[in-house]
């Protein structure tokens, strides 16, 4: 098994290979991949992914560029856009955290098909882009990864993304934290196995 470091050090090749920037893989599947990592190797994998945004996005000769979304930012920035902040907040002091999370998902509108949080990414993504979605911890349990990838995976079919996990996958289910059973997703690859 390789330590943190080791994997982050191969991310960069990854996203350099040709097939990865073709978005398809063997069957033709969209390139969906995850980097899975222990939670307490957080702020290592942070500092990574800044690192890798610098390097691709400041290199002017890369006709790509590496488009970060985090899932926990998107939230509450959709949440101030439609003017809710404010109301989420007073709302949660009064009645408490699980009312307020129920609300938060029907505002987000995550399960229907006018979601939101796909739109907000949708509208943000260019051609020769990488998505990286990074938050999911912070995020849950208000938004769900499996959600999330369930509802890009036919809006984003041209651009290859990243989801930066803190748990385990192993091809067919995400645990996250290494604790928390998500729904099964095995429609993505592993980017760098463990």
């Amino acid at each position: 098994m390789s330590s943190i470091k080791e994997r982050l050090d191969k991310i960069l090749p990854e996203l350099r290979k040709e097939s990865f920037m073709e978005n398809k893989g063997l069957g033709n599947e969209i390139g969906f991949y995850i980097f899975d990592y222990d939670p307490e190797d957080e702020m290592l994998v942070r500092d990574h992914i800044k690192f890798l945004k610098d390097k691709v996005n400041n290199n002017t000769t890369n006709k790509i560029r590496i488009v970060e979304f985090d899932l926990y930012n998107v939230m509450l920035e959709i949440i101030e856009e439609r003017g809710y902040l404010e109301k989420t907040m007073q709302m949660e002091e009064k009645q408490g955290s699980a009312k307020i999370l129920k609300a938060i998902k029907k505002t987000l509108r995550l399960t229907s098909k006018n979601n939101l949080f796909v739109k907000y990414i949708q509208d943000r993504v260019e051609e020769n882009d990488i998505v990286f979605l990074t938050g999911v911890g912070k995020a849950w349990p208000i938004v769900r990864s499996h959600t999330v990838l369930n509802n890009l995976h036919p809006v984003i079919d041209k651009n290859p993304l990243v989801l930066f996990f803190p748990g385990s996958y192993d091809g067919t289910e995400l645990v996250l934290f290494n604790e928390i059973h998500d729904d099964n997703y095995y429609r993505a690859f592993s980017l760098v196995p463990r």
